[in-house]
């Protein structure tokens, strides 16, 4: 965890590492695995179009329509492992969550480069809790002046709870790691506002 003592900036986060005991995680991840519907998306890049380096999947309520990377991702229904988890991450979270996005990171060289998410529809200060299943990933913060980085070991079964101007002031990611064995599952739980979703 961060120093709380010394006067360098810190993204505003909550950070439980055992947040769900081994077993459970085991359990969570294997449903996971099964019952999502996992696609293969295809982002542009000034090279031309590429398959992102991971696997992703768009849950939630009807009408919490989701926009980044150019892709308009319309929810699918919660399948009963991911509602589980959401219920689970609202309580610890204290706050109510209409969506998720899950991510699945084959191997260390599946990543997410850097970026925040700050999309008009997920409100000025979001509140996002995120649910690391599988083998342990750095997740690293950049604030967006400074540029100082903080790195985190998201390991199997925890929950960080980003909140407050996280997402104005600090870009994440999560990067590559040739040396990483085995799959890591990542819900992102958030609350989409319907109304400023874009219709695109």
């Amino acid at each position: 965890m961060f120093d709380l003592f010394d006067d360098i900036p810190k993204p505003d986060i909550g950070w439980l590492p055992d947040w769900l005991d081994a077993a459970t995680a085991s359990d969570t991840m294997a449903a996971l695995i099964d019952e999502v519907v996992w696609q293969q998306d295809i982002m542009n890049t000034p090279a031309g179009k590429v398959p992102f380096p991971r696997l992703t999947a768009w849950q939630g309520d009807p009408g919490a329509v989701y926009v980044y990377s150019g892709i308009r991702n319309v929810p699918k229904p919660w399948s009963p492992a991911v509602l589980l988890l959401k219920t689970k991450a609202e309580t610890a979270a204290k706050t109510a969550f209409n969506s998720v996005l899950i991510n699945r990171y084959r191997t260390g060289m599946d990543s997410m480069g850097w970026h925040a998410d700050k999309e008009r529809e997920l409100g000025p200060e979001p509140v996002i809790a995120s649910v690391s299943l599988g083998t342990t990933r750095t997740f690293e913060f950049r604030h967006t002046k400074t540029r100082q980085v903080h790195a985190l070991k998201l390991n199997h079964g925890s929950l960080l709870i980003m909140r407050g101007r996280t997402q104005l002031e600090w870009a994440h990611r999560v990067p590559k790691e040739p040396e990483a064995r085995g799959e890591r599952i990542n819900l992102t739980f958030r609350y989409v506002d319907a109304t400023a979703s874009p219709r695109r």
